[in-house]
């Protein structure tokens, strides 16, 4: 071999011998020193100094819309629009006064909680009897519905239509619920059937906020709601607000207070409760016990002095025992008066978990009953039939 080809061949060896070290000083060692098994090399940490390693990653953006409507969609087949107008044939004094106050046909939404019809909706009307109600479903059919009951705790309405294999609404845990998670509302109470759609934030479960709509609450009347950051919820009263995960956690509800309207959700847990009463035929046995109370907080108790920090302590605002307990009721009956704490109703604890008026509506008209109370200081026991 000549002279020139060896000094060429030694030129190419040491070339490409330099251009191997510069790729494994920057790119393989401090890739292999990233590693846990060579990270403890002081070889390759000491190759990898004043080098920085850039690994490659990649953005994946979501269409949030397009997800929400997905969603929304696996619920809003079981979303019926309820038309209801004066029934012709109901001539009373109180048919009259709805007519001359309010335009008809009125729309609301409802929900499909059985596959053979039996409808829900939120329902806060005078005199609900004395109307003619239609029931419109996704598949553009129309249906007579019969106004089975009115829940006179919740306000919850079920209705029932002729129909079969319709698609039903499922119902999650409103338990695992939590402030700050994302939710879409579903309503449909347009003039024709479409389905409507608003998105917000689950804000907080008020424990003691009570449908009555009143400063304080009733014995007779669902304690402990959930409320969101949408502002208007009119066309969605009676419709479900739903999770991520497409489960119906509430049923809008809406409430007068001051001149205003008030919206909440009823949480799916206590709205089962009252499914499950109507389908045993119980819900016209609901239990009164025919008291107003507040609900006693920690807080509560800390600026009142009171030496219990849960319970429902009867009240009225102006002090008198006749608006605190309504008159020959059961409370009336039993001798309760304003300012007793009841702490227990047969064995089971007034806590801000378990409201008296939750308690109360697991009974029925007729039930033997005992409350422990704290009167002036003293705790005792009573016994009341509701």
């Amino acid at each position: 071999m000549s002279i020139s080809k060896k000094v060429s061949l030694a030129a190419v060896v040491i070339l490409l011998s330099g251009i191997s070290g510069i790729i494994a000083d920057r790119f393989v060692f401090p890739h292999l020193q990233s590693t846990a098994f060579f990270s403890k090399s002081k070889f390759l940490s000491s190759l990898a100094d004043d080098v920085t390693v850039i690994n490659k990653t990649e953005q994946v953006y979501i269409k949030e819309e397009s997800s929400l409507s997905k969603i929304a969609s696996q619920s809003a087949s079981s979303v019926v629009n309820i038309a209801y107008f004066p029934d012709p044939n109901q001539k009373t004094a109180s048919q009259v006064k709805i007519q001359q106050q309010a335009s008809f046909p009125k729309n609301r939404t409802g929900v499909i909680i059985t596959s053979d019809g039996m409808i829900l909706t939120y329902l806060n009307e005078t005199d609900p009897k004395s109307f003619k109600y239609t029931v419109f479903t996704g598949d553009g059919n129309s249906y007579d519905a019969t106004l089975l009951d009115v829940d006179s705790y919740s306000n919850l309405a079920f209705f029932k239509i002729e129909a079969a294999n319709l698609p039903v609404v499922s119902f999650g845990n409103s338990d695992d619920a939590k402030p700050g998670e994302k939710i879409v509302a579903i309503g449909n109470s347009s003039g024709e059937y479409s389905n409507g759609f608003a998105s917000g934030i689950l804000r907080d479960f008020n424990r003691t906020f009570n449908v009555a709509g009143k400063s304080v609450s009733s014995s007779e009347k669902l304690e402990g709601v959930f409320e969101t950051d949408i502002n208007d919820l009119n066309s969605f009263i009676g419709g479900p607000v739903i999770d991520y995960s497409s489960q119906v956690i509430g049923i809008n509800g809406k409430t007068e207070s001051d001149g205003k309207n008030i919206f909440f959700q009823i949480p799916s847990n206590k709205v089962r409760t009252v499914i499950d009463k109507e389908i045993k035929k119980d819900i016209r046995n609901n239990a009164s016990l025919g008291a107003y109370y507040v609900s006693v907080t920690k807080t509560y108790a800390l600026a009142n002095q009171l030496k219990v920090q849960s319970g429902a302590l009867i009240y009225s605002a102006s002090g008198q025992q006749g608006l605190a307990i309504i008159a020959d009721s059961p409370a009336d009956k039993a001798g309760l008066r304003i300012g007793d704490i009841i702490t227990e109703v047969s064995g089971e604890k007034v806590s801000s978990g378990k409201s008296l008026s939750d308690i109360i509506y697991e009974h029925k008209t007729g039930d033997q009953i005992e409350l422990v109370l704290i009167r002036n200081g003293e705790e005792m026991k009573i016994p009341v039939t509701l």
